[in-house]
């Protein structure tokens, strides 16, 4: 999962930013509403992180424009200010959940997987795709009833195809979702990931479209 966390207080985004990386998402940290929007300009995001307290701009009034604008990006709040009046604020104004601080990294993490589960229209966490079945808090991946090991980013890669089934993703969109924005990787890096994929899950699960990018294929 692609994470944008807007965050003022650089010692909070270090630790929210660093756990979340250890259970696997891709994030990417701003300090401001205006670099917030220049994100997303810039790239995709599953979800939102949103502190109110931003310093150049209330966050109340950046979902606001957001909503405004058609971004349907789901988001989820997280704040001390924790009167009743500001969490139904925060709801009715177009915030998918509401998290106070201080708060515990496990619940955090497990509302977010419940955005993403709710927005793509399951019930329950695990993915099935034919012979492939995945657990996306865990990142438990079985083919065939069988487990599979995979790497941190192999296990990015695969969630990612797996959210948008049928959707070509660019290169660039799939470095994106691994690596997050301004990091400088390698040009062949998503292709590594890709042929590692393929070897442990067959050929089949990731198609090439040529000269277009990449999407998901057939588990077998």
């Amino acid at each position: 999962m692609h994470v944008l966390l807007i965050e003022d207080d650089a010692l909070v985004a270090s630790g929210v930013a660093a756990g979340l990386r250890l259970h696997g998402f891709t994030v990417d940290h701003v300090g401001s509403a205006q670099l917030a929007d220049a994100a997303i300009a810039a790239s995709h995001f599953d979800v939102a992180v949103l502190d109110l307290g931003l310093p150049d701009e209330d966050g109340m009034s950046l979902l606001g424009r957001w909503r405004a604008r058609g971004v349907q990006m789901p988001l989820l709040i997280l704040t001390a200010r924790d009167a009743l009046a500001h969490r139904v604020a925060g709801l009715r104004g177009g915030a998918d959940d509401y998290l106070l601080k201080p708060f515990e990294l496990d619940e955090l993490v497990a509302r977010l997987h419940a955005l993403l589960r709710r927005c793509a229209g399951r019930s329950v966490d695990r993915i099935e795709h034919g012979a492939l079945s995945f657990e996306p808090q865990t990142g438990d991946v079985w083919l065939h009833g069988r487990p599979v090991e995979l790497a941190r980013r192999e296990k990015t890669l695969l969630h990612t195809l797996l959210q948008h089934p049928g959707r070509i993703l660019s290169a660039d969109q799939l470095r994106d979702r691994l690596y997050g924005l301004g990091q400088d990787v390698e040009s062949n890096a998503v292709n590594v990931h890709i042929h590692h994929l393929r070897r442990k899950l067959g050929p089949g699960i990731v198609e090439t479209v040529r000269g277009l990018g990449y999407r998901l294929g057939d588990a077998r």
